[in-house]
């Protein structure tokens, strides 16, 4: 019988230690993921033999050893159980998603920076507009005001690019001609600017007569209103069936002129029948001229309702009664024109100025007045052109209103609205009973 190696005292035999080695490679294997190595059987002296063998793996499922891990090959570790992921690198969608949010950041930034500074605008390539910043008015309030009328694409931007500039201050108040889409900062520099002190800026409402325009601007340019308005070489006014006319009563059209004071008013008559051509083109004439009505005709019923309506939804009401009336040949009564003819626009008629023999009296004359009694605008050039379809023929003020008036198809229905209006204007003490 042959004998082993002796035993070590106190210590483990040879087989034991090289059984602890392997085992000892074997899970530095399994945490590197690799292959586990491969060992000579030692022969019967202790020393190895030329066969190999693997060493016991750790990597696979061990129900004598339920803590052992999971390698590579193991169906938890490739994610098809339910082992951890594997640490080989971040999984790929969240990369992507990653890379997705940047995107959206960097793209967000750079619309905000370029909606701000406005690197590609200028100094405005639309129409010339008017615009007109009161004193006092707030940074909001300017900046509202040059959004709505085009100038600027984004009031909260403009506000918010003026005060990162320190330039909320210098904003100076006055009627500008801006252009549309301006950068925010060629708007801030035309404010900061303010208008020229030699310039003029002139305010013409709309309605107003050429005696009461000549009392506006009277001194502020050079010569006579009245005479530089009776006519002009700017407009033709057999264009619009107004040969006969005596002057450019209704032609000088209502808005804001800036002018050099040195000019003569003759150049402001000239940019009013400009403005006046560039607003009637814009006007559509066929239902008009269906009633046989000449441009000249519908700018005097214009004229009219400019100074009879003083609420804006009633222009084109009021346009129709004077189209039915003059259909059905009721004369108009429309007591302006008397107004216009005696140039007394404030104080009660008298029954003395109702008689009044002027052609403009249209209590007493038939059809429309000889010309229109002043300058209206395009609101009330378009409500004459296309008026409302209806059956009204009167109209009287409302009491308790503020320049609304009671519509009326008989007169029967017209009494009642008088007599609710001299009652109320009775208990007034004689007083307008309108609340304005």
């Amino acid at each position: 019988m042959s004998k082993g190696p002796p035993p070590v005292p106190g210590g483990r035999t040879p087989e034991e230690r090289e059984a602890a080695r392997r085992e000892r490679d074997a899970r530095r294997a399994a945490r590197a993921g690799k292959p586990p190595p491969r060992f000579a059987r030692p022969g019967s002296d202790g020393q190895p033999s030329d066969l190999l063998v693997e060493a016991p793996s750790l990597t696979a499922s061990n129900s004598d050893n339920p803590h052992a891990s999971r390698g590579p090959g193991d169906p938890a570790a490739d994610g098809a159980g339910r082992g951890r992921p594997s640490r080989g690198g971040r999984p790929r969608w969240g990369r992507l998603l990653a890379a997705a949010i940047l995107f959206v950041v960097l793209a967000g930034a750079t619309w905000f920076v370029l909606s701000l500074l406005q690197p590609f605008k200028g100094d405005g390539e639309g129409q010339r507009v008017r615009v007109v910043i009161p004193k006092g008015a707030s940074l909001g309030e300017i900046a509202d005001l040059l959004q709505a009328r085009g100038v600027i694409e984004s009031s909260g931007f403009f506000e918010l690019r003026a005060r990162i500039a320190g330039r909320t201050g210098e904003l100076k108040p006055g009627s500008y001609e801006l252009r549309e889409d301006m950068s925010y900062s060629a708007a801030l520099d035309s404010l900061e600017r303010g208008v020229p002190p030699n310039v003029v800026v002139l305010t013409i409402p709309e309605g107003r007569s050429r005696r009461e325009i000549a009392t506006l601007v009277k001194g502020k340019l050079r010569g006579s209103y009245l005479r530089a308005s009776r006519r002009s070489p700017d407009i033709n006014l057999r264009r619009y069936g107004a040969a006969g006319a005596k002057s450019l009563e209704g032609f000088l059209f209502p808005a804001t002129y800036e002018l050099k004071k040195s000019q003569p008013m003759s150049r402001l008559v000239g940019e009013q029948v400009a403005a006046f051509e560039r607003s009637f083109a814009k006007v559509n004439m066929r239902y008009a001229r269906s009633k046989n009505l000449t441009p000249y005709d519908v700018l005097i019923i214009a004229s009219m309702v400019e100074r009879e309506a003083q609420v804006a939804r009633e222009r084109r009401l009021i346009a129709s009664v004077i189209y039915n009336r003059l259909r059905q040949g009721i004369n108009l009564g429309i007591d302006a024109t008397i107004r216009y003819a005696l140039g007394q626009w404030t104080k009660p008629l008298k029954e003395s100025e109702l008689a009044s023999p002027s052609p403009y009296n249209t209590r007493t004359n038939p059809g429309l007045p000889p010309g229109p009694i002043g300058n209206p605008g395009l609101a009330s050039i378009q409500a004459a052109a296309h008026p409302a379809r209806t059956k009204y023929l009167f109209y009287v003020v409302k009491p308790g209103s503020c320049g609304e008036h009671a519509f009326s198809a008989s007169d029967a229905e017209f009494q009642r609205d008088v007599r609710r209006y001299n009652t109320e204007r009775e208990k007034r003490g004689g007083k307008s009973p309108t609340n304005c």
